[in-house]
């Protein structure tokens, strides 16, 4: 592999994976917010008003931030039972052509909206109205734009994958 394509996928790939690693930990107070909830619930019949939406924010908080490691373990969907059949390089290309032309213009345009989604949820204080506790919502929907670009950035490497695979009819190993 020429090297300016082996730098950076074995960068973004190393990144992609330390940011997995350290996203994984959110689980833990995830799993700890839900069984205190459980306990004080079922145990001392006394509810927490906080438990639904830590619980809720923590998890959208690691599909996002996670989505960037799951792409680089090819582990997001895809139509498997046409894509199998097809050659290295043809899936090389049609994996380029849609990265190029559909995943980058996507994410941008996603990373926009939700960058001034976030920003407008900081700015006006907002806080969330479907539970007693009405949480600040800033911090978790500052979580969707540094996801996205955690995403845009696992695509350099998955784009450059492609044109290899493409051009060389078989995939870099890793």
């Amino acid at each position: 592999m020429p090297r300016w394509m082996a730098v950076p996928i074995t960068y973004i790939d190393w990144f992609s994976y330390w940011i997995g690693m350290t996203v994984c930990w959110m689980t833990v107070p995830l799993f700890s917010a839900m069984v205190y909830e459980v306990i004080a619930r079922y145990a001392f019949t006394a509810p927490t008003m906080w438990a639904y939406d830590i619980s809720r924010m923590l998890y959208g908080a690691l599909f996002m931030l996670g989505a960037g490691y799951a792409l680089s373990r090819g582990v997001h969907i895809r139509a498997d039972f046409i894509y199998r059949n097809w050659s290295v390089k043809t899936q090389g290309r049609i994996d380029a052509f849609l990265y190029i032309f559909l995943y980058f213009p996507g994410l941008i345009a996603f990373l926009v909206s939700s960058t001034d989604f976030a920003y407008l949820s900081w700015v006006r204080g907002e806080r969330g109205m479907d539970t007693a506790w009405m949480p600040h919502m800033g911090p978790i929907k500052t979580a969707l734009p540094v996801g996205i670009v955690l995403l845009l950035i696992q695509g350099v490497s998955e784009t450059l994958k492609s044109i290899y695979a493409a051009t060389r009819g078989r995939w870099p190993t890793q």
